[in-house]
């Protein structure tokens, strides 16, 4: 029997329940990850086995901790604990021939992608101008995650640039194809594709895991959806926690209604909530429920504190973003004098553009920190160069990995020359690799054949040193040059990697490690100082906690973002990802905006946040010595109209930053404008002073 010391009622009934579809709502901070492995543990003592328990979560870093929470619990257990692009691959590896690949396929990132995209634009003769590589990129990822037939995409991609993103959609694939590679968005599709055409394949999956265990179920999207649909519906057994209050992940396709819908997609499921928090003073859960209660789409719940009561939340206001700031660093020094440690305390910003003044104002001040989620070690060049070269020794067809490196470091090898090679390849229906015959680029092949061949008698390791002494690379880092001694220690540092893996699975397998560190997308990996204080969007924190929290430009525009306006779905987003904000905290939170702010290179002056007005006043210390209430009271009035102004649908006008535009809608105080296609439609203020009618 399972111990169950320790656990509430609500959370006793959701790890002893055995079969049959079942919806934990797990409020933030309500022991949800105890939850789901101590039910893991509980079904293996119950006489399941556990070879057929799959349980799947988002990130690397929840995986890693559920696995070694499970192996305390239940010793040597076999149960797949992963992400769904993890389980994904599983699928694709043992199924490859079925699809048509190779069992030695990539898999391309992110910035792969966009290479290859580059070069389709430009062989088809398209301005990036005229259409971004980013852009379609993204749609060529929305075609996947959510599925689109063929008929689909012709229905609903209207515009010219999704006419051309879908045409590059089918070149891509065929490359994709000829280079047997994958992008991060097939070990998705593929299996689910695969399981709809194949039902052989899917009885076999549906019947190795009769148990499915899903976490953060409210940020599934199209085709993870699909993917457990197609896995549970033999045997029913399906058994997911989430909290819809926590969805913030829609621009990414998360579609926070799969929870919602979870009770008509199986009827007789039973619906447990987690609502006894174990993170939060009262204060904060109280202010977190003020906010998310104005939300219409969500299921009912008050999250209840064991924390006591604790302090009011405090609220700032500045003259502007540096002086912002330095309340910020003002009051973490009165909190570390306090006896808090810095490495207990964030700061929270809505966009990345907010961080830079954040770092110049904690640098000046010597306050030590850790920015998470900024540029990191996988993808700076030269690791990038390394990991192409890696590639390359695994899948010589691979054309994207060859074109990155094989003028890396310079060998005289020129874009006509690699441009020729294409040509060749395409004409021939082969591989750049296989192109190569003569001149320079003949030596490059030669040395990727050595370095083949190598790889089978070396270590991971080894096989590196390899790479940066025949490859010239090591060579062509001047220990002289402070930026190349860097890029040299971060080579040095990729071999500690590939120690490590070594070490701590026992393989020297390429292509096992390529996929070990193609699936690595958190900061699990990122080296940590010991006492630092954290920034990092908002975004960013969803399942971290802090003693104490800072949530920074809590104006409107900023946060909620300004394209949150456009779209109501947007706004209840917005106010989910405060409510996940709010309740990172657990004994201290506190509010700021500014007066004004330098942002994207202009000064906004932004009305405080709404979500303020939503919390309870007496939930909230107002620190009236920050700024000058009355003068700010005077600056925000200055910035709108006397009177309201009469719009009627039709109308023209004429915004201070968006130009020329036409009245689409109109509401009590609000304004909907349809501007050029550069800013599309907005709704705005309708006595805003940056708004005329003509």
């Amino acid at each position: 029997m399972i111990d169950l010391q320790g656990f509430n009622e609500r959370q006793k009934e959701a790890v002893l329940h055995q079969d049959g579809p079942c919806l934990v709502i797990a409020g933030a901070g309500s022991g949800k990850t105890k939850v789901l492995t101590t039910r893991i543990a509980n079904l293996i003592l119950n006489g399941v086995n556990d070879y057929q328990i799959l349980a799947i979560t988002f990130t690397n870093k929840a995986a890693k901790e559920m696995k070694e929470r499970l192996e305390l619990l239940a010793p040597g257990n076999e149960a797949f604990l992963g992400t769904f692009h993890s389980f994904g691959l599983r699928v694709i590896r043992e199924n490859a021939l079925k699809l048509g690949m190779d069992r030695n396929f990539t898999i391309l990132d992110s910035d792969d992608i966009l290479s290859l995209i580059k070069k389709i634009l430009k062989d088809k003769g398209y301005d990036y101008k005229e259409i971004s590589p980013a852009y379609v990129r993204n749609r060529i990822s929305f075609i996947k995650n959510e599925m689109l037939s063929e008929v689909e995409i012709e229905k609903f991609f209207n515009t010219d640039a999704e006419v051309i993103a879908y045409e590059i959609y089918k070149e891509y694939q065929l490359r994709l194809k000829k280079n047997n590679s994958v992008d991060f968005d097939d070990l998705l599709v593929l299996p689910v594709k695969l399981f709809q055409s194949n039902k052989e394949v899917l009885e076999h999956y549906q019947n190795r895991y009769k148990y499915i265990l899903i976490d953060e179920y409210q940020d599934t999207n199209e085709v993870q959806y699909k993917m457990i649909k197609l896995l549970s519906k033999k045997y029913q057994n399906i058994f997911v926690v989430g909290d819809p209050d926590q969805s913030i992940y829609m621009f990414r396709g998360a579609n926070y209604k799969n929870i919602l819908n979870f009770e008509k997609d199986f009827f007789n499921a039973r619906v447990i909530s987690l609502i006894d928090n174990y993170r939060s003073t009262k204060m904060i859960l109280d202010a977190a429920n003020c906010v998310i209660k104005n939300n219409k789409d969500r299921k009912e719940k008050d999250l209840v504190s064991h924390n006591g009561d604790g302090v009011k939340i405090k609220y700032m206001q500045a003259y502007d973003e540096k002086h912002e700031v330095k309340l910020v660093i003002d009051e973490i020094k009165r909190l570390l004098d306090d006896g808090y440690e810095k490495k207990n305390i964030a700061v929270f910003y809505r966009t990345n553009a907010q961080a830079r003044v954040v770092e110049e104002q904690f640098l000046k001040a010597n306050m030590p920190y850790k920015v998470i989620g900024s540029f990191y070690f996988y993808n700076r060049k030269e690791i990038k160069d390394l990991i192409c070269y890696l590639r390359l020794i695994l899948n010589p067809h691979d054309d994207i990995s060859l074109r990155r490196i094989i003028n890396t470091p310079k060998r005289g090898i020129g874009l006509s020359t690699i441009n020729k090679l294409e040509d060749t390849a395409r004409l021939n229906n082969i591989s750049m690799f296989e192109a190569i015959q003569s001149g320079k680029e003949l030596g490059f092949k030669k040395l990727i054949m050595e370095l083949i061949v190598d790889s089978d008698s070396l270590s991971l390791t080894e096989l590196v040193d390899d790479i940066l002494e025949k490859s010239g690379m090591k060579e062509s880092l001047n220990a002289d040059n402070l930026e190349d001694e860097l890029r040299l220690d971060n080579l040095m540092e990729f071999r500690s990697i590939t120690a490590s893996f070594e070490e701590q699975t026992g393989m020297v397998n390429l292509q096992d490690f390529l996929e070990e560190i193609s699936l690595v997308a958190d900061v699990s990996l990122h080296k940590d100082e010991d006492d630092v204080v954290t920034l990092m969007t908002m975004h960013s924190a969803k399942g971290l906690e802090f003693d104490a929290v800072f949530l920074v430009g809590m104006e409107d525009g900023i946060f909620p973002h300004q394209n949150s306006f456009v779209e109501a779905l947007g706004l209840e987003e917005e106010r989910r990802l405060c409510y996940v904000a709010i309740t990172r905290a657990k004994k201290r939170l506190y509010l700021l905006n500014a007066k004004r702010r330098m942002l994207y290179g202009h000064e906004t002056m932004n009305i405080p946040s709404r979500f303020i007005s939503e919390i309870d006043p007496g939930l909230l210390e107002v620190d009236e010595n920050t700024i000058d209430n009355k003068k700010e009271k005077i600056v925000v009035e200055d910035m709108y109209n006397d009177g309201d102004v009469d719009y009627q649908i039709g109308d023209v006008v004429l915004h201070s930053i968006y130009g020329k535009g036409v009245v689409v809608g109109v509401e009590k105080t609000i304004v909907t404008i349809a501007f050029s296609k550069n800013y599309g439609i907005r709704k705005l203020m309708k006595n805003h002073k940056s708004l005329k009618k003509l």
